[in-house]
């Protein structure tokens, strides 16, 4: 059940546009450091969120999703334009170039872990608004990081899947991308209805178990 204030779920899309758009960013300078140049022509070495905004993916599913009540959104940016065939060795670089996105989340998770310490230097409560900006931060990139690394193409996850298995396997993997979006949409929407939350199991319990690392950190830091 979603339970978020007008106030709170805006300020949550702009932080994931935000995001997305930084998630975006990092793919395309990973593509053109390793022989693609073919984002940065298409545009997509910026931080501005329009630039990656898809409108089905971006806009209309998760509004969708919301409406339905699901429990669960789901969305996408534009695809970032990566022509593997022209990276310098295509197999091994897909692995990098993937891992970009969501290496990138986990650095925002990071910056924003030790950001948290910057308002109590300067008298800001604990609970303040602050804070609470910062660690919804930490909480949105912990869980787009953990969700793309699921290994299901066209995820994040799935490119580097297909990159680190031999070819036998490799094949067949990156052949469901075309199908991606339907087992993402079946496998976190359609079979929680049967009472098989696979969202729990493959990122809700790693997000917690890394969220409680966090909060340790923090703990044993503050004093």
């Amino acid at each position: 059940m979603i339970d978020f204030t007008l106030s709170q779920l805006m300020m949550r899309i702009g932080a994931v546009l935000l995001i997305s758009a930084l998630h975006g960013w990092a793919l395309a300078m990973a593509a053109g450091a390793l022989g693609d140049a073919g984002p940065k022509h298409d545009g997509r070495l910026s931080i501005d969120p329009l630039r990656h905004v898809d409108p089905v993916g971006t806009i209309i599913l998760p509004a969708l999703l919301l409406l339905a009540n699901t429990g669960f959104i789901f969305g996408y940016a534009k695809p970032v334009p990566v022509n593997f065939g022209k990276l310098r060795h295509p197999k091994r670089d897909m692995i990098w170039v993937a891992a970009a996105g969501p290496g990138m989340n986990v650095l925002l998770a990071g910056i924003s872990t030790l950001l948290i310490f910057v308002p109590s230097l300067f008298g800001f409560p604990p609970g303040g608004l602050l804070i609470k900006i910062l660690w919804a931060s930490v909480e949105i990139n912990l869980l787009l990081a953990v969700f793309n690394l699921i290994p299901i193409p066209p995820l994040d996850g799935g490119r580097v899947a297909v990159g680190l298995l031999p070819l036998p396997l490799a094949r067949p993997l990156a052949q469901l991308s075309r199908f991606g979006i339907f087992l993402v949409l079946g496998l976190f929407v359609i079979l929680p209805r049967f009472g098989i939350n696979i969202f729990y199991w493959l990122v809700e319990i790693p997000v917690q178990f890394l969220e409680r690392g966090i909060v340790a950190f923090l703990s044993m830091a503050g004093h």
